[in-house]
């Protein structure tokens, strides 16, 4: 395989990056592996209503503080593999969180609080060394389809994770299932110790110093970052704001079924943005992401948002994906862990914002309104995006 794109589309362009040596695997495992990532926040939420007795004004402060810790963490882990290479990054966060996840269960509500913020610092960042993997094994003229599958992925763990964390709690009880929680992270890591993927796509050679800041933090690769929390803050706020809706008027046994219509369409569109032969640039299918969410302002009855959300749906995926490609090009390989590890900040930022944008906005206007809002964030981030990738690729901090 060469750098150029791609000759064939289809599920042909899958099967050439599943070809590439160390990609079947990574894949399989980031599926497998994410899906206790995504069961963390619906468990830790259940475990402090239903096992603590606090309310949920309280758990969302416990929820929301592994991601925060996460955001501080990422770029922290990331600059280490840049360093020592992956297997450190991998034996410091298994030990920590095997060491949360034993004594979580344990904890008071103020203890929980503080150690589920340095839980989530130490976390084993799945997502983001999955997208480091891909970067570094796929060449350039792949990625398109390899971040697509990835997206694809995480759909999957969306779907599958907080089904199984709230049943598992429902079942076994909150503090089991927070065990299992942890020995899946374990497992996870231990599989990525054995496989060792390459994360440098010039091999394991003496690593060189890594370069300024200013030569690597461009005005594109900022253009990538904005894009990426912007798609989140859509995302995330459209869907706190339909469960808003849904639950006011009584529908919220159809929260899962509109959730799944969405989450299947961006499967969809996932798909056949990674086996198209051309895509459009990521401002493209950022703007018509957030085009396509204002329509859900007009929904009331749960059908009305699972048909109008279709939309959105198709063009997740797609957006996220892009966002993945344009960071992994514009990263250089000797610091290619740090820019991935704000990737992922930039995610956990999205939802940082959207979370209670969208709330204040429902409580105080309406869920049309945030919608609308989330929406039209979406579509300037756009447009800002779109003028900073016109730029030259020259850094923006001096």
């Amino acid at each position: 395989m060469t750098e150029a794109s791609p000759a064939r589309g289809g599920m042909a362009a899958y099967r050439d990056v599943l070809r590439l040596p160390g990609v079947g695997g990574v894949t399989a495992v980031a599926l497998a592996a994410r899906i206790p990532a995504t069961a963390v926040g619906v468990t830790m939420t259940l475990h402090v209503v239903l096992t603590l007795g606090y309310g949920y004004a309280a758990a969302g402060l416990v929820a929301a503080a592994v991601p925060t810790g996460m955001a501080i963490g990422g770029p922290v882990l990331g600059s280490l593999v840049d360093k020592r290479g992956l297997r450190p990054m991998l034996l410091l966060t298994m030990l920590i969180s095997a060491g949360f996840w034993a004594v979580a269960p344990l904890l008071g509500y103020g203890w929980l609080l503080g150690a589920a913020f340095v839980g989530g610092m130490f976390a084993l960042p799945v997502f983001s060394v999955v997208r480091q993997v891909l970067a570094a094994a796929v060449p350039a003229g792949y990625r398109r389809p390899a971040f697509a599958m990835d997206s694809m992925s995480v759909e999957l763990s969306y779907m599958t994770g907080p089904a199984a964390g709230s049943l598992l709690t429902l079942w076994l009880g909150s503090a089991t299932t927070m065990r299992v929680i942890g020995a899946g992270f374990l497992l996870a890591g231990v599989v990525l110790l054995v496989l060792d993927p390459p994360v440098r796509a010039t091999g394991e050679g003496p690593r060189p110093p890594a370069p300024p800041v200013r030569e690597w933090l461009t005005a594109p690769l900022v253009a990538a970052l904005l894009a990426i929390t912007a798609a989140i803050v859509a995302i995330m706020g459209t869907e706190l704001a339909f469960i808003a809706s849904l639950t006011g008027s009584g529908q919220a046994w159809a929260i899962a079924v509109v959730n799944a219509v969405w989450c299947v369409a961006s499967l969809v569109g996932g798909f056949v943005y990674g086996a198209a032969r051309r895509a459009p640039p990521m401002p493209v299918l950022l703007a018509v992401l957030g085009a396509a969410t204002l329509p859900a302002a007009l929904g009331g009855a749960w059908w009305t948002f699972a048909l109008l959300l279709l939309g959105a749906g198709l063009f997740t995926a797609p957006t996220l994906a892009a966002g993945s490609d344009t960071v992994a090009t514009l990263a250089p390989d000797r610091v290619r862990g740090l820019v991935t590890g704000l990737q992922g900040s930039a995610t956990t930022v999205g939802i940082a914002v959207a979370t209670p944008l969208s709330g204040v906005l429902v409580d105080t206007a309406s869920p049309a309104v945030a919608i609308l809002v989330c929406g039209s964030i979406a579509l300037v981030a756009a447009g800002v995006s779109a003028v900073l990738l016109r730029r030259p690729r020259t850094g923006v901090v001096s």
